[in-house]
């Protein structure tokens, strides 16, 4: 494995969680006043951009475990935010939709989010943020490639051990 030059990029790790770590606190101290936790704010805008998601699959987008997922939804059906229905195809899958509740306050979370990006981009220049928004596409899709790709090779691997 080559050496990593010290120009800097050996903090990229620590600067990126660091910045998530303080957009999300950022975010969870203005989102407050709507009455839903960090990870129920992650929740239900899953749930509005792609409504009818299964728990499996938002325990998937969200990175969670499923059992976890559950009690979200739980606590977030309770409070009128989400609704289960079972699936037309399959009686045994519930399906979890966003209330007009969620969808209202969607909006209000746009523009939360709206602030805190603002407040995290303060000082850079219109083109500083066009690149810095480029240079983190980029490293997703890096890793996000890197990853498929691993995941393709384990496949193979237990296939042909198989």
């Amino acid at each position: 494995m080559p050496l990593m030059k010290l120009d800097g990029t050996e903090r990229l790790g620590f600067l990126i969680h660091d910045a998530a770590r303080l957009m999300r606190k950022r975010f969870e101290t203005l989102g407050a006043a709507h009455g839903l936790s960090a990870a129920q704010w992650r929740l239900m805008v899953r749930l509005v951009k792609e409504e009818g998601q299964t728990q499996a699959r938002l325990a998937e987008l969200l990175e969670i475990e499923p059992i976890s997922v559950s009690r979200l939804l739980d606590r977030m059906e309770e409070s009128g935010w989400v609704e289960r229905r079972q699936d037309a195809g399959d009686r045994r899958v519930r399906m979890i939709f966003p209330t007009e509740k969620s969808r209202k306050t969607f909006q209000a979370v746009k523009g939360v989010a709206g602030e805190v990006f603002e407040q995290a981009m303060a000082g850079l220049s219109p083109e500083e943020r066009r690149i810095t928004i480029h240079g983190l596409a980029t490293i997703v899709e890096n890793l996000s490639v890197a990853e498929a790709a691993a995941e393709t090779e384990l496949t193979a691997l237990k296939g042909s051990a198989a």
